[in-house]
């Protein structure tokens, strides 16, 4: 009776010993949630780009497809206000149905809108949808994602062509700033340069491939001339839109993981946040659904982000992808927010003696 005792016990210590190993792991990530910020109106098709304007107000374009497929006519701007209200939607000009980035010029106040269906960069009134060409570039492009430098140049990644574009403040025919393999995929979803930004000194490039699953960097002299690109990190899983913070972690959503990735300036993961929680039986996503595009609220405490909620199987002709059955889903779209906060990552000796 006594071995069995002792046998009893010992096997009680080896599983207390059991769980306070892998219980430290387990709380070294904190998700903050992803909760949803603004539901788009009956009828819109996915949201991908995003930017906030200088009123604070949340800007976003649509892509042009919906759980059915593609859908015909201009494409869609929406504002809303800090607290998800809507302000307006306004059917874009000239444009195609299919648009991605957008921002404001840093310099003229001019919002630039990527017509990825087009090939162009439009310059566009966010009151009226009116709209002029701004930019123009040659070849088979997949104008994706834009940012500006500190003199108020425009880069605009093409994740078909493997280019990054540049054009001046006052835009017109775009000049192929930089072309490299490490700027095209064949891997999955199809999109080769992604999102960009500078970084704070604006030394350096930073370019997401999306179907490479990696973030290029790109040195740029201070006239202006590129470097060779170079891996910065691997394997996020569908490296998508990408911002700095005021530290110059670098915030990148994850479309095929449904998160947002927090980088350190060494290349370090320091947070996962945001998570996939479902579609309600209306038909709308919870956290986050193919997450495309961040950026923070003009304030700082939040990070916006829209769900594109992609069927990768109707815009590609790709094979099933980790989401497409939850996208085939989705009837209403929306655009999330989580708290710009990055949480301690706990150690695991630390965790030990508690």
């Amino acid at each position: 009776m006594k071995k069995v005792s002792a046998s009893v016990a010992a096997l009680a210590s080896l599983a207390a010993l059991f769980l306070t190993v892998t219980a430290a792991p387990a709380d070294a990530w904190e998700r903050l949630p992803a909760t949803i910020f603004a539901v788009l109106p009956d009828g819109s098709t996915g949201p991908e780009g995003l930017t906030v304007g200088s009123d604070g107000n949340v800007y976003v374009t649509t892509f042009g497809f919906n759980a059915s497929g593609p859908v015909d006519g201009n494409g869609q701007l929406f504002v809303f206000r800090p607290d998800g209200r809507l302000v307006r939607q306004v059917a874009v000009a000239g444009s195609s149905s299919h648009l991605l980035g957008l921002a404001f010029h840093p310099t003229t106040g001019a919002l630039l809108v990527l017509d990825f269906g087009s090939g162009q960069v439009l310059r566009v009134d966010p009151a009226t949808g009116a709209s002029s060409v701004f930019m123009t570039v040659t070849g088979s492009s997949g104008l994706n994602a834009l940012t500006f430098d500190k003199a108020g140049n425009v880069y605009v990644t093409d994740s078909f062509q493997g280019i990054i574009w540049k054009t001046g403040p006052g835009g017109g025919a775009g000049t192929a700033l930089v072309t490299d393999d490490l700027l095209k995929t064949t891997g999955v979803p199809p999109f080769g340069a992604n999102g960009i930004e500078f970084n704070d000194a604006g030394d350096t490039l930073f370019v997401a491939n999306t179907g490479n699953d990696t973030i290029v960097k790109i040195p740029v002299a201070s006239d202006g001339t590129p470097g060779k690109p170079e891996i910065f990190v691997n394997s996020i899983n569908g490296a998508d839109g990408l911002v700095f913070d005021r530290d110059g972690n670098l915030w990148v959503a994850a479309n095929q993981a449904d998160e947002i990735v927090v980088i350190d300036p060494t290349g370090k993961v320091i947070a996962k946040l945001g998570d996939f929680d479902g579609v309600d039986k209306d038909g709308v996503p919870h956290g986050l659904l193919f997450p495309a595009s961040p950026a923070f609220s003009e304030d700082g405490e939040f990070l916006y982000v829209t769900n594109l909620a992609l069927d990768l199987r109707i815009v590609a002709a790709a094979d099933v992808a980790v989401d497409s059955p939850w996208a085939a889903q989705v009837r209403s779209y929306t655009v999330s927010k989580i708290r710009a906060r990055i949480p301690p990552v706990r150690d695991v000796d630390e965790d030990g003696g508690e």
